[in-house]
């Protein structure tokens, strides 16, 4: 192959200026291609900071309801709900899980009236829900697979009764996205989407979302049911194995550590592939950016593009508004044109 040489051919013509540099971009950025997770506690005009997790909170419904104000105007379209359960209400059957007048299910309703428009996204696993701490039913000391799959349809079921728009079964069980996608159908909510935590690994960047929702496993760990680090192929299977029973939208994660995932899933499924840049990453670069070791806004934008670079089509970050609002700053192309609206309220 021939090329051009020197001086030619000059690859810093096209690094010239901001301009010329957004002109040239391969990959860009938009506040809607954000989730933006969100924690809810059980109670009343409260709001408390994650002590891992710099500047993020849970709220009470109420003031989540507040949260999303600012999220709508923001523009970002989506959010992903997770519930932090008293530890009163916690057993090994998941009974909290299927209350319909549950933390979960109260807070779905409550969002769907005030921001119709919103896509709600449902964290659909049992770990916040069990004494044991474990994604499934523990019997003899082991997360039993089927038992626990049948108790994830039931519970979708419920989060689509409430109003949910996709659920996202987090818990890694096999064949769950292929029972909840029976029941959903069986029970008349055809439109009811699946995001499914298809190649979620056994990492050691989930401690600070632990901390948030007080779920960490009472023995053990999770890799029975959680992806190895070391694998890749066995990620491609899972993701392509969900999009043949029924999921909507795959997704990898952790984020960072497994950008390659990302590339080798988007090339194997026809499905929108979503990404989660997880509470261990954002707590890096906080604490990073707290000592003045790096610039909190430019490594989270380098991240964050670097996941559209991989492939992912949508991405899941605690660094959604931020991101969003430093998007919304920036000229267009780079970014997106000031002023672009999200949904409205409804009064």
């Amino acid at each position: 192959m021939n090329y051009t040489q020197f001086p030619y051919s000059r690859g810093r013509r096209l690094r010239t200026s901001e301009n010329i540099r957004s002109m040239a971009a391969e990959h860009r950025l938009s506040v809607k291609d954000f989730i933006a997770p969100l924690f809810v506690m059980e109670g009343t005009k409260q709001k408390a900071e994650i002590p891992s997790m710099p500047d993020y909170y849970r709220f009470t419904p109420d003031l989540l309801l507040k949260e999303l104000e600012e999220i709508q105007q923001l523009g970002i379209p989506s959010v992903l709900l997770f519930a932090k359960v008293p530890d009163e209400k916690k057993d090994n059957e998941g009974t909290e899980a299927l209350n319909p007048e549950g933390l979960m299910q109260r807070t779905v309703r409550s969002i769907k009236k005030e921001f119709p428009e919103l896509v709600v996204m449902t964290d659909v696993a049992l770990d916040p829900y069990s004494n044991y701490g474990h994604d499934g039913i523990v019997r003899d000391g082991q997360i039993i697979n089927d038992e626990s799959a049948q108790l994830l349809a039931k519970m979708s079921v419920s989060h689509a009764e409430a109003g949910a728009d996709f659920v996202a079964p987090s818990d890694m069980m096999d064949g769950r996205i292929l029972l909840i996608r029976d029941a959903l159908e069986n029970t008349g909510f055809h439109h009811t989407g699946i995001m499914a935590y298809s190649a979620k690994y056994a990492s050691c960047f989930y401690g600070p979302f632990r901390d948030a929702l007080d779920s960490a496993p009472g023995f053990g760990d999770k890799k029975t049911y959680q992806m190895d680090p070391s694998n890749i192929a066995e990620a491609v299977k899972e993701a392509v194995t969900d999009e043949q029973e029924g999921a909507d939208i795959v997704m990898v994660k952790p984020g960072l550590p497994y950008l390659d995932v990302v590339r080798a899933v988007k090339e194997a499924v026809s499905v929108p592939v979503s990404v989660y840049n997880v509470s261990g990453e954002y707590a890096m670069i906080k604490a990073a950016a707290e000592k003045g070791w790096l610039n909190e806004d430019d490594a989270m934008m380098e991240v964050l593009i670097a996941f559209k670079r991989a492939g992912a089509d949508i991405i899941a970050s605690y660094f959604a508004k931020n991101a969003a609002r430093l998007l919304q700053s920036l000229p267009f192309p780079k970014g997106i044109p000031s002023g672009e609206g999200g949904m409205s309220k409804r009064v």
